[in-house]
């Protein structure tokens, strides 16, 4: 039976050029190279400039992106920014992407779900792509999380960096088999009544500022591994695929002890997980890509792999995706 996937034909990345070195957070914050190591496997983050917006890191992913799918931003009919760091509260960061780009006139909008926002955007890129609303999509994660940092405590700020990374999303056709390339399953879930425990305390309709990031980290990681490998199996078994086919697990880059927890409780062999949190740190929704490119260009991750992404963020917010690249 023919169906139409939708499709992953480029991938790119930006960084800002600034790096900061836990040795540079060491003189400010009270912590150390080996608390870092030690507790998050994070050994360095990258930092924008006052005057870099998220936009201008979500372009650069983008176009870098679009080259590797050999295309421009003219062909573009869809861009989705997933992100907790907007330039401005409206419009959407994506409108200011697509004007930047130069883009046609199109649809475009944020995403908002904190470290999850990747898979959920890729999930709405989706309903789009497949179902022939839109040829040629934008898939967007960019934070600047450092905007969010209270720099005196030491338990989240040495956490977070800043990054985007970007997908064109693509129709394909398929034979409607787990051999197709495209997205074969998702699995998406959220737990409104776990917000407190990872939660910005600012806001335009509580305090009128943006506010600091706030974390339970050991309520939140004893919710990841167990909620991550749930959403997984989900996502697994709606592509219709078993765990020990996966190619690559690209997990979102919040800790290196998450991202092993996960991989050991669903038997994943560590030579097919990628992990980039020691050179990124968290980038929330522009974690998964960025990793993702990183293995690309490199050159483990190759046309065809089966590959599982996943992520679990404030809300709580979680979920996974399979599809074939």
């Amino acid at each position: 039976m023919s169906v139409i996937r939708s499709a992953v034909t480029g991938v790119g990345s930006f960084l800002p050029e600034k790096v900061v070195t836990n040795a540079d957070l060491a003189k400010f914050v009270d912590t150390s190279d080996e608390w870092i190591v030690e507790r998050t496997g994070i050994h360095q983050r990258h930092q924008a400039r006052e005057d870099e917006p998220t936009s201008d890191l979500a372009v650069e992913a983008a176009r870098r992106a679009l080259a590797d799918a050999g295309k421009t931003a003219a062909d573009v009919d869809l861009i989705i920014v997933a992100t907790t760091t907007p330039d401005q509260t409206f419009p959407a960061t994506a409108a200011i992407v697509q004007a930047k780009l130069g883009a046609p006139v199109g649809i475009a909008f944020d995403v908002q779900a904190v470290c999850s926002g990747f898979v959920y955007a890729m999930s709405v890129a989706d309903g789009f792509v497949a179902r022939g609303m839109a040829k040629c999509a934008l898939v967007i994660g960019a934070e600047e999380m450092t905007r969010l940092m209270d720099w005196s405590d030491r338990t989240t700020c040495v956490l977070f960096g800043d990054g985007a990374g970007a997908f064109v999303v693509e129709p394909r056709e398929g034979q409607g088999t787990k051999a197709d390339q495209g997205v074969l399953g998702f699995a998406l879930r959220c737990d409104g009544s776990k917000s407190d425990m990872l939660y910005v305390d600012g806001g335009p309709s509580t305090t009128g500022t943006v506010g600091h990031l706030k974390m339970l980290g050991n309520q939140v990681f004893r919710h990841a591994v167990v909620n991550i490998a749930e959403a997984i199996v989900g996502a697994t078994e709606a592509a219709g695929v078993e765990i020990p086919e996966i190619d690559w697990f690209v997990p979102h880059q919040a800790n290196q002890r998450i991202i092993r927890g996960v991989g050991e409780r669903l038997g994943l062999d560590e030579n097919k997980v990628v992990s980039t949190v020691a050179l990124h740190a968290n980038t929330s929704a522009a974690s998964i890509p960025l990793a993702m490119d990183a293995a690309i260009k490199d050159g483990r991750i190759k046309r065809g792999d089966l590959v599982v992404i996943e992520a679990m963020g404030g809300g709580l917010t979680w979920g996974a995706c399979a599809f074939r690249l």
